[in-house]
C-alpha cells in the first residue's frame, strides 16, 4: 500500500504542518517524522528513501534554510542525486521543489520545501510571521522594537525569529500558547498566502492526481 511520509526538523514543525493538512483538506498523512534538527534529518532522508519502494509511495521534506536557502538545497540536492533521482535542479521550485519517482527504479516521489520560502534565509519562526493577521500588525511591530532593544540579549542572532514570535504569542489574550495551539486560536491565520503555498506544495506532493 501506497505511503505517505514527511520528515521534519521538529515537534513544532509537525504541529504545523498538521494544522495546515487539516485547515486545507489534505486528507491524510501516515506519519510526520520530527527528527530534532536538520542534520539528523539530513543522515536519515536516504535511508527513508530506500524504505519506500511501493508504487504510489511519496516522501516529503520540509527543512529550514538558516543562514543559506542556497547551501541547504544543496545538501539535499546531493542526497537525491546519490540515491538516483535524474535531472534534480540547480535551485528549489520557489513553489515547492517536486521529483517524480525515477522511471525503472524503487524510489518514492519526492518533494522538499526549504522554511521559509524556499528562496531565502530562516527557519520555521520566519514563516509563521508571514501568518500574523492584519498586516502591518502594529502589536507585532512593537515586539520587534522590544526585541531589538532588550538591555540584556540572551540569544542569538539566529534565535531572534523565535524571540519575536514567542514575544507576540506572549501578549495575546491567552498568552504562552505553543504554535499549534496558536493556530488553533486562530492568533495565527493559515488562510494567509505563504500557508496556502505550502499547502498546495503539499497536496501537488501526496495527492497529484486530485490536484490535476
Amino acid at each position: 500500500m501506497a505511503r505517505r511520509i514527511l520528515l521534519v526538523e521538529g515537534t513544532d514543525d509537525e504541529h504545523v504542518i498538521k494544522h495546515i493538512c487539516d485547515s486545507h483538506d489534505i486528507d491524510h498523512l501516515d506519519e510526520v517524522k520530527p527528527h530534532g534538527g536538520a542534520d539528523n534529518l539530513l543522515r536519515a532522508l536516504p535511508r527513508q528513501l530506500a524504505r519506500m519502494e511501493d508504487a504510489g509511495d511519496a516522501l516529503g521534506v520540509v527543512i529550514d534554510a538558516d543562514d543559506s536557502p542556497d547551501a541547504r538545497w544543496q545538501s539535499i540536492r546531493d542526497i537525491f542525486t546519490q540515491a538516483g533521482y535524474p535531472n534534480v535542479p540547480q535551485r528549489p521550485d520557489p513553489n515547492g521543489t517536486i521529483l517524480d519517482s525515477p522511471e525503472e527504479a524503487f524510489l518514492p516521489r519526492a518533494g522538499v520545501w526549504i522554511m521559509p520560502d524556499n528562496k531565502t534565509p530562516g527557519i520555521l519562526e520566519d514563516f509563521l510571521r508571514f501568518l500574523i493577521p492584519n498586516q502591518p500588525n502594529p502589536l507585532f511591530a512593537h515586539a520587534e522594537r522590544s526585541v531589538a532593544t532588550v538591555p540584556e540579549r540572551r540569544f542569538t542572532e539566529n534565535d531572534t525569529p523565535k524571540a519575536l514570535i514567542h514575544t507576540w504569542l506572549a501578549w495575546q489574550n491567552e498568552p504562552g500558547k505553543p504554535y499549534g495551539t496558536a493556530i488553533a486560536a486562530r492568533f495565527l491565520d493559515l488562510r494567509l498566502p505563504q500557508a496556502q503555498a505550502l499547502a498546495g506544495w503539499l497536496g501537488r506532493l501526496f495527492y497529484p492526481i486530485a490536484e490535476s
